[in-house]
């Protein structure tokens, strides 16, 4: 349903003003908000009426009604991992798009939905970009993390903020939370990385207890290097052809990150979190390395700033209130200073502002039986150095119901979602209003008590809105572009067993799924080849498998072996023109096949791990021809580390190699990734 002009909108989002002082005061005096952490309902602890129960994360995602995959603190140690992207490769169904090197853009895509409609959650907030809809996951370390979730539809958790609900799928990023023993107050961490092409990363963290239900953290990291890492650049696409070695350009980094957050334990019941995060970066933009051009001067420095808190009280056996607010501010400075035109270069600067408040009501109705109500108002603006832009304003309301039954042998949710949103612009038209609803169900059934055997389906229909830059970029944007939607569908199988003899634990799920995108936003050329413009045309059907395994083996004591792995089948196929060169073909940068493998022995001494990636062949173009092929590519990385005590100290070591049979493969067409590097790492813990 479309909405014209000015409406009831107007009134229902708060106005500007007093919604910017209404967030600030939910983030700074939370005193007023009775809400839930949203740590505390999806991680290690369930709260129910007089009776906690803990569960190991694998555990949890066999008994899920929907997709879901974790990796705790434990194993991202193990994974050879730098950067959230680098972990995030080992999920099945994730495609990470990397444009190389450290400082390389790297988004995530669900299933091939797509990166604009895949969420990224920061301890229960959605991180947002209202500009490209797109985030770079590449800014996020690990150091700080206590666990990462993929969700594929939305979780079983049904007591969240609206914004949740509304993306295809969900990467939620869990920080650590301060664990104070021995009646310590302070306690801390160090560490420092190293390794090839001037990299070096250090990283601290600081944990203090103020009182008996106060503590705060805070933490920095550094991150620098000068990426210029050798690769062959071939001359032509044939197998014997001529290539000379070459090093990477214009491939700088430089990243801080700083981080503070309090905690407010007042009970089990009662929790509140307040945060404040920076990140800058300057970094080089590689360019594409061809034979006839491998020169690359583009820079782009970026800022970003937020606060954000949680406040969740449990009221009663019957009654929960959570509500969280944000306050968020990014700074995209981007120079070309080879730009031919009359200026001789392009510099651009993107200011985003965002305001967010969500509150979330659970009510309990029977032991079985729960119905939480949400609701999520926000404010995006984008302003940029421009001449003529459109300064554009976007209101955003979310509402949802949701119903969870979970008894022994079945788990069965639903909810639905409405969006409104109305649009502003200082310059111009403005892009359409919409008020749309959007359903989703899931339903698991474990038919054994005595077994993890379940057997889980879904269905979710969702929609994206098309970003500021589809509806207001230069002579390209399309201020008419309509949501793309997405239709989800999924039917698995999940098992795990502990306890058999040598084997301590085993787990195995498949998948299989068929979603829909219409409306797809694609760019098509309208004069000429040199005048594009967004428009409302692609159709994608996508048919797909997901399996995963993992097993943990203790064959002697104090040794201990895990292995996991999955498998990943994709056929995305193009449906938008029966007449197109490109119908009924695979989607551009969609591989069919795609797995990753991990194997670690942990030992009284010294832990070994081993780390596999593979991607089938691709194709840079929708015409899957022979010269738009890229070819297939494994990536191992194996390390070392060992662990000891200093005084009252945990030290550790670590040996990394990465990339250990040097192939400097290409994830996206004339962006080679780095071949073998090496890293040492060494930390402290007190």
């Amino acid at each position: 349903m479309k909405l014209s002009g000015r409406s009831e909108f107007d009134r229902i989002i708060l106005k500007k003003n007093f919604m910017k002082k209404y967030v600030f005061i939910c983030i700074c005096f939370p005193g007023i908000l009775f809400a839930q952490q949203q740590r505390v309902d999806t991680s290690h602890i369930y709260s129910i009426p007089e009776i906690t129960v803990t569960e190991s994360y694998k555990i949890q995602d066999l008994r899920s009604a929907i997709p879901v995959q974790t990796l705790s603190n434990k194993q991202l140690n193990l994974l050879n991992a730098l950067q959230l992207s680098d972990a995030v490769k080992h999920f099945s169904g994730a495609t990470v798009k990397d444009y190389g090197g450290i400082g390389g853009l790297k988004t995530v895509s669900i299933r091939s939905l797509g990166a604009e409609h895949t969420s990224v959650s920061y301890d229960g907030v959605t991180i947002t970009d209202s500009q490209s809809g797109q985030i770079d996951i590449g800014r996020y370390s690990l150091e700080n993390i206590d666990h990462l979730s993929l969700s594929i539809g939305q979780n079983d958790n049904i007591f969240q903020p609206a914004r949740l609900f509304a993306s295809a799928g969900i990467l939620n990023i869990y920080t650590l939370t301060p664990h104070f023993k021995d009646g310590s107050v302070n306690q801390g961490s160090a560490s420092l990385k190293t390794g090839s092409w001037g990299f070096i990363n250090p990283f601290f963290l600081l944990e203090h207890k103020i009182a008996k239900r106060w503590s705060a953290t805070a933490n920095a990291e550094w991150l620098s290097a000068d990426g210029r890492y050798p690769f062959f650049l071939h001359y032509t696409n044939q197998n014997d052809d001529l290539s000379s070695k070459e090093k990477r350009h214009n491939t700088e980094v430089r990243n801080l990150r700083l981080e503070t957050e309090l905690f407010g334990n007042f009970s089990n019941n009662e929790q509140f979190r307040l945060k404040m995060y920076y990140y800058q970066s300057s970094r080089g933009l590689p360019g594409a390395t061809t034979y006839y051009y491998n020169h690359s001067s583009q820079h782009q420095w970026d800022k970003n700033l937020f606060v954000q808190s949680y406040y969740q009280k449990d009221i009663n056996r019957k009654w929960a209130f959570m509500s969280s607010a944000k306050w968020n501010w990014s700074y995209t400075h981007y120079l070309d200073p080879d730009y031919l035109n009359s200026e001789g270069k392009t510099e651009n600067s993107y200011f985003q502002r965002e305001y967010y408040l969500t509150s979330s009501l659970l009510f309990r109705a029977f032991d079985n039986l729960s119905v939480s109500l949400s609701s999520d108002e926000s404010i995006n603006k984008l302003n940029a150095n421009l001449s003529n832009f459109a300064f554009p304003t976007r209101f955003t309301w979310l509402s949802s119901i949701a119903i969870k039954y979970a008894n022994r042998h079945i788990t069965a949710s639903s909810s639905l979602l409405t969006t409104l949103t109305n649009e502003q612009v200082k310059n111009g038209s403005a892009g359409n209003n919409y008020h749309r609803l959007s359903p989703f169900a899931s339903l698991s059934y474990r038919p054994f008590s005595n077994e993890d055997f379940t057997i889980r389906a879904f269905y979710k229909d969702i929609f994206r809105l098309p970003t500021f830059n589809d509806l207001y970029y230069g002579a390209i944007g399309y201020r008419g572009l309509k949501p793309e939607k997405a239709k989800q569908s999924n039917l698995g199988i999940t098992y795990g067993k502990r306890g058999l003899g040598i084997i301590s634990f085993f787990s195995a799920s498949a998948d299989a799924y068929y979603n829909k995108v219409r409306e797809k936003i694609i760019a098509v050329p309208t004069k000429n080849l040199f005048i594009w413009s967004m428009v409302n045309l692609g159709k994608v059907d996508m048919k797909g498998l997901d399996i995963d395994g993992s097993l943990s083996l203790t064959p002697i004591k104090d040794w201990q072996m895990d292995l996991s792995g999955n498998y990943s089948y994709l056929r995305a196929i193009d449906k938008t023109d029966s007449n197109s060169k490109t119908y009924n073909q695979q989607i551009a940068y969609t591989p069919r096949v795609s797995a990753s493998g991990q194997c670690a022995i942990i030992s009284p001494w010294i832990t070994l791990s081993y780390n596999f990636i593979h991607s089938g062949r691709r194709y840079m173009l929708g015409q899957n021809l022979k010269e738009n092929r890229l070819n297939g590519y494994n990536d191992s990385s194996i390390s070392a580390r060992k662990s000891f005590k200093w005084n009252k100290m945990t030290c550790s070591t670590a040996i990394e190699v990465l990339n250990i049979m040097n192939k400097n493969y290409e994830i996206v067409k004339n962006f080679p990734m780095p071949g073998r590097s090496f890293r040492v790492t060494l930390t402290i813990k007190r």
